[in-house]
């Protein structure tokens, strides 16, 4: 009898564990996979936060949409793509859709990644693959070092500003993104005032 073998590949493998992981982030970053586990009280909301905020901002009315935990089609690799934890995206995004739940990344105007137990993909290869996909404004709220960072101005596959905001400070946003809104440093690590 025949043995048949099937190397899987790593789209393959990251499918499987978004199943048999049920509320978990499954992603390919740079030909890596990674997986998150669910967020805890605070990660979430500071997200729920963010929706106030750019709400309130008039994002709609813009013609932008918020929008939590959608994929992010990354150039960085055949199979690469991120799941931000927030996204402020244009209104037409759902006919941008690449392949599987992933939307091309020139419709995201803004990505939030709040940090969890995987606190060194947010401040390390998503800032490369981020600006590689040329993502205009990328923040951080980096609960490991107690801080948030904005990078933005992308060009040729690097952010050319990279500025840190301690607590007590706030983030002036880019109005490239199409909205005046500014981000208190404590309201996104914590997500909730203290």
């Amino acid at each position: 009898m025949a043995v048949t073998q099937h190397e899987t590949t790593i789209a393959e493998a990251a499918d499987r564990l978004s199943k048999e992981l049920p509320g978990h982030r499954v992603e390919i970053l740079q030909g890596r996979l990674t997986v998150t586990p669910p967020a805890d009280g605070s990660h979430a909301l500071s997200l729920s936060w963010l929706i106030e905020r750019f709400y309130d901002a008039g994002a709609k009315g813009a013609g932008l949409r918020y929008v939590q935990g959608i994929g992010l089609w990354l150039p960085t690799g055949a199979d690469d793509y991120a799941i931000p934890d927030f996204a402020l995206v244009e209104a037409d995004f759902r006919q941008h859709k690449v392949q599987k739940a992933c939307y091309a990344a020139d419709v995201f105007r803004l990505v939030v990644e709040v940090t969890s137990s995987n606190w060194s993909d947010d401040i390390g290869v998503k800032v490369d693959s981020y600006a590689k996909a040329d993502i205009p404004v990328y923040v951080i709220a980096d609960r490991h070092h107690d801080e948030a960072i904005l990078c933005s101005d992308p060009r040729n596959g690097t952010y050319r500003l990279r500025q840190t905001f301690k607590r007590g400070t706030s983030i002036p946003l880019p109005p490239s993104i199409g909205v005046d809104v500014e981000l208190p440093v404590d309201l996104l690590l914590d997500g909730d005032e203290a």
